[in-house]
């Protein structure tokens, strides 16, 4: 007698002796006096596959399907299981073999994907910026092409219905007004530090965003930081001390610029927590877009229009040319938008410490890539001053990380 082994929607193969079928499990009601089989659950082992289909358990290192009912040809066929629940730890070494395959699955690798195109695109439009402010120095207008050129994608994003419009009320427009507007000021001051000081050097005073986080939720929030997180940001302030000191490409226009960058971004942390919606990631980061281009553009107009008109666009065109000069300025804002929401969608897949790592390796990316690229000279102190700051901010970021986390647990049912 032939019988057929379906294993993963693989071939059927013939030859092989009929597997006996357990025995079903009887119960008895007592009120009827008849029998009927006992219904039974496989419990999952796995935890389910995040951006895997819905419900999809995993059992044994393997999906489980829906039934199938096979009733095509008069003869019975059953479809049985390559492995069964392993009743020892000699039988189970299979199926954690086959569980260890699971790494490779979609939406590992999906992540793996967003990892690298965020670091990929952040790298390439922080080394595209800068060469930009070589031959056409003037941040606030480069900010706004950033934010312009992001907003036109968004608007044919929803034109085409990927991802359809969410609608947005006066209520909502009221608690994104503060965050696009922090998120403007913070764009607008780091653009301002690019094109004045080197890459490296304000990506290093950057590393100082998780002190100016850490003191906006103790003092403004009434927010209790433990001590072990102020002792990590111990190492962050050093380092950017020691980096500042003797940083060849030094000053002050730069540096405070990326300060204000960094108090910027913190208050745009916390009006993000009191602006929470039910709308999702990518419109509610195109509606800050939106009003933070509004936002940009008069200081645009008044700090650098007059320039602008009299030398500025001629002198770039007479550097690169006329269509370099455009198609720089149009690819440069659709990496700036481009990183920013495969950043957001990335970040989402992720857990906190995941998440805490990423932005720490980016930032190590883009500062080793920029001084690779430009050539930048940097002195002895600069080099340990940033390394002892990304050191800090990863020892900070941990900490954080798994506070968040035992948080989390201590509020899970």
């Amino acid at each position: 007698m032939e019988s057929r082994v379906l294993t993963g929607g693989a071939t059927a193969i013939r030859g092989l002796p009929l597997l006996r079928k357990p025995a079903a499990v009887m119960k008895f009601n007592t009120a009827t006096g008849n029998s009927f089989p006992a219904t039974t659950t496989a419990k999952p082992v796995g935890p389910l596959l995040s951006g895997a289909g819905a419900g999809a358990n995993l059992i044994w290192g393997r999906q489980l399907r829906p039934a199938i009912l096979l009733e095509a040809s008069p003869k019975r066929e059953s479809i049985k299981p390559c492995f069964s629940a392993a009743s020892s730890p000699a039988e189970s070494s299979d199926s954690a073999g086959d569980a260890k395959v699971g790494f490779f699955n979609k939406a590992t690798l999906t992540t793996g994907f967003l990892f690298f195109m965020w670091y990929f695109l952040n790298v390439i439009f922080n080394i595209l910026n800068k060469k930009i402010y070589n031959y056409f120095p003037y941040p606030y207008f480069v900010s706004v092409i950033h934010l312009a050129v992001g907003v036109v994608y968004c608007l044919l994003s929803w034109a085409v219905g990927l991802p359809k419009r969410a609608p947005i009320d006066s209520t909502q427009l009221k608690l994104l007004t503060p965050v696009a507007f922090c998120h403007a000021l913070g764009h607008v001051t780091s653009n301002v530090s690019f094109a004045a000081v080197a890459v490296s050097f304000t990506h290093t005073i950057k590393a100082l965003e998780p002190f100016f986080n850490a003191a906006a939720s103790q003092f403004i929030l009434g927010q209790q930081i433990p001590l072990a997180l102020w002792l990590s940001l111990a190492p962050v302030v050093l380092g950017v001390s020691m980096a500042s000191l003797t940083e060849l490409s030094f000053n002050w226009l730069g540096f405070t610029s990326a300060m204000i960058s960094n108090i910027s971004f913190t208050y745009r942390s916390i009006y993000s927590k009191k602006a929470m919606t039910d709308m999702d990631s990518t419109n509610v980061y195109a509606y800050i877009s939106i009003i933070a281009l509004i936002v940009c553009i008069p200081p645009a107009v008044i700090i650098e229009g007059p320039k602008l008109l009299q030398y500025g666009f001629n002198d770039a065109i007479a550097k690169v040319g006329l269509t370099k000069f455009v198609t720089d300025l149009f690819w440069v804002g659709m990496f700036y938008h481009l990183y920013n929401q495969v950043a957001t969608n990335t970040l989402e897949r992720v857990a906190p410490l995941t998440h805490a790592v990423g932005n720490v390796l980016k930032r190590v990316f883009v500062i080793g890539f920029s001084i690779i690229v430009f050539g930048n000279r940097i002195s002895t102190q600069t080099g340990i001053g940033t390394c002892i700051a990304i050191a800090g901010v990863a020892i900070y970021s941990f900490i954080k990380a798994k506070m968040e986390e035992e948080k989390r647990q201590k509020k899970a049912p």
